[in-house]
C-alpha cells in the first residue's frame, strides 16, 4: 500500500501566502488603485524615482526594498538564535508584506510620504506594483535562506548602498525621512531630479 503524501504545515503557510498577494490586489483595488499603470503598459523596470511610471510597473528602485525586507526576516530568525522557528518566520514574512502594501495605502500614510520624502506627488501604487512588492519581498526572503548570516547581512547592505548611490532612495534614507527627516538627503534626492537623464 502506498504511503499518502502530506503537505507539511509550511507548505499550508506558503498557500495562504499565495492568498496574501490577493488580498492585496482586491484591496488596493476597492480603494481605487489602478490595475496597471495609468500609462496604459506595463515596463518590467522604472529606473528613476522622478518619474510618474514609479511604483506603477513589475520592478522599480523600491523593490529592492522589499527585497531587503524579505532578507532581513531571515535575518531576525537567525539573530533569534531558534526562537522564531521557519513557521513562524513565514508568519511573519506573510503579516508584515501584506501589512505593509495595504497601511501603505491608507490616507495617512500616503500623506506622510508626501509631506517628508520624495515621494511629493505620490498617489500609491497600481495594483501590479504592490503586489510585485509583496512577490520582491518574497524574493529577498527565499535568496536570503540557503545563505549564511554574514553573507545576508553583507547582501542587505550592498543592496542599501546601490539604491542609495544610484536609485538615490533606499530603505534606510525612507525610514529615515518618515521618523526624522534630513536635509542632506532631501538635497541629495532632489539632485538627481535636476538631471532626469534619457
Amino acid at each position: 500500500m502506498k504511503r499518502q503524501k502530506t503537505i507539511s504545515f509550511d507548505g499550508y503557510l506558503y498557500a495562504v501566502a499565495v492568498i496574501g498577494a490577493l488580498l492585496i490586489g482586491v484591496t488596493l483595488w476597492s480603494w481605487g488603485q489602478p490595475l496597471i499603470c495609468n500609462c496604459g503598459y506595463v515596463k518590467l523596470w522604472e529606473g528613476h524615482i522622478w518619474s510618474s511610471g514609479n511604483s506603477q510597473h513589475v520592478a522599480d528602485w523600491y523593490s529592492l526594498s522589499h527585497v531587503v525586507h524579505g532578507m532581513l526576516i531571515v535575518l531576525l530568525g537567525r539573530l533569534s538564535r531558534g526562537w522564531l522557528s521557519h513557521s513562524a518566520l513565514i508568519v511573519l514574512a506573510i503579516v508584515t508584506g501584506v501589512a505593509w502594501e495595504i497601511v501603505e495605502h491608507t490616507d495617512w500614510v500616503l500623506g506622510r510620504f508626501r509631506d517628508v520624502t520624495v515621494y511629493q506627488g505620490y498617489v500609491g501604487d497600481s495594483v501590479l506594483n504592490a503586489v510585485m512588492d509583496y512577490v520582491w519581498m518574497w524574493v529577498g526572503f527565499f535568496l536570503a535562506l540557503p545563505l549564511p548570516t554574514v553573507a545576508v547581512g553583507v547582501m542587505i547592505l550592498a543592496i542599501e548602498v546601490l539604491g542609495a548611490a544610484i536609485g538615490r532612495d533606499c530603505l534606510t534614507f525612507t525610514t529615515l525621512q518618515i521618523v526624522y527627516p534630513l536635509e542632506a538627503i532631501e538635497s541629495y534626492q532632489q539632485a538627481i531630479n535636476e538631471d532626469p537623464g534619457p
